[in-house]
């Protein structure tokens, strides 16, 4: 399987997703509607990274617009039988130190569970999202790909931090330090324990036993909202994906119908050729949840089940250092249909939405997921770190 979409320096370090800009460098986010599209401007991680003598080896293949499981449905990329994410494969072969990734939909998370790699998500606002291809941009956010919880801190201490740029970036700072993480707690949801395979729930009941080790007290709990999370997380980001990708139409940039008669046509046949079936539909349906008629229903309620569920996961948090789930249901993916494919994505995101839908940090290691409240990646790192120590 080839990984990258445009390998840009063997000597690199660092890859970054094709969802996020490199100066002069093809960027698709996957899609054929962006073939050609070459920015005049790097985004502002990738800027912090080489000022800080990292070198870019390449862009990775992505799902179209990061919409899919794990980044199996690129225009660009070859088909394969077993599904991987190309940019968490290379971090796990050790053919570049770390990776950047923008989560949107938890597509990185699960990329990293079954390469067995760690991946984090951190607070929405905290690292720049200034250079995003932009989709659902309350939930999206850049995220660090590496292979182990120090990897990852390195990084972050690179590209997080204030962008005048980009106007949803927080001044609050983060400390990404590996602390001592005896006495913390940590919970398990059983609901979402269950979703999960045999294996999976091996994963985590092994996790579990080895924050034990480390002095961490781990208590199995119910929670009663991650599935209308994950319904709202959907609904909203269908509808916002639906705004932003309008603006690709084959006038300006892009793909563009070779066969038009006026520019209704235009618009209509570079649309159809230049996005896949699941993106179409997913247009289609924030299309709707927007419309008139559903808008009250729909949109407008996910936006009040965002603040209720944000309460909620706070109040936990009150009681919780950290929450330990699945990142999926499973260890393995295998191709499919891209017209199941909208399905199956709701059905996984239930382990991701909460993160994107109220912004707060997500970490996956050892094939496995914890959460934390906003501001909480030191703890997360900490928490992983104690695991993967005893591992080694």
């Amino acid at each position: 399987m080839k990984y990258y979409i445009k390998e840009l320096n063997k000597g690199g370090n660092i890859a970054v997703d094709d969802t996020i800009l490199v100066k002069d460098t093809e960027a698709t986010a996957g899609s054929r509607i962006l073939e050609g599209f070459k920015p005049l401007f790097s985004a502002e991680a990738v800027e912090r990274l080489e000022k800080n003598g990292y070198t870019i080896s390449g862009k990775t293949h992505v799902g179209e617009f990061g919409l899919d499981l794990l980044g199996e449905f690129s225009y660009y990329a070859e088909k394969c039988e077993t599904l991987k994410g190309a940019a968490a494969e290379l971090v796990a072969a050790g053919e570049v130190k770390v990776a950047l990734g923008v989560d949107m939909n938890g597509t990185t998370r699960r990329a990293a569970a079954v390469s067995g790699v760690d991946f984090l998500k951190p607070t929405y606002g905290t690292v720049s999202r200034y250079g995003v291809i932009s989709c659902a941009a309350s939930g999206e956010q850049v995220g660090v790909y590496a292979k182990d919880a120090l990897g990852i801190a390195e990084i972050m201490n690179v590209i997080a931090g204030h962008d005048e740029k980009d106007g949803t970036s927080l001044k609050e700072k983060v400390a990404y330090d590996i602390e001592d993480v005896k006495g913390k707690k940590v919970c398990i949801v059983k609901e979402l324990l269950e979703k999960a395979d045999e294996e999976t729930k091996k994963k985590v009941l092994a996790f579990a036993d080895s924050l034990k080790s480390s002095g961490v007290i781990v208590e199995e709990i119910s929670a009663d909202f991650f599935d209308i999370a994950n319904t709202a997380w959907q609904i909203l980001m269908c509808a916002e994906t639906c705004n932003n990708v309008s603006r690709y139409d084959g006038v300006k940039f892009g793909h563009r119908a070779k066969e038009f008669k006026n520019i209704d046509e235009l618009y209509v046949n570079s649309r159809t050729e230049g996005f896949n079936f699941l993106t179409k539909a997913v247009i289609l349906y924030g299309s709707d949840v927007l419309s008139k008629n559903r808008y009250k229903d729909c949109y407008d309620k996910s936006l009040r089940i965002r603040r209720i569920v944000s309460e909620k996961f706070a109040k936990l948090m009150n009681e919780y250092d950290a929450v330990l789930l699945p990142a999926c249901s499973k260890t393995e993916y295998k191709a499919y249909d891209i017209k199941d494919a909208f399905n199956k994505v709701y059905s996984e995101s239930v382990f991701t939405s909460v993160a994107n839908l109220i912004g707060t940090p997500a970490l996956v290691s050892c094939g496995v997921q914890l959460m934390g409240k906003a501001f909480s990646e030191g703890t997360l790192l900490s928490l992983a770190a104690s695991v993967e120590k005893e591992g080694k």
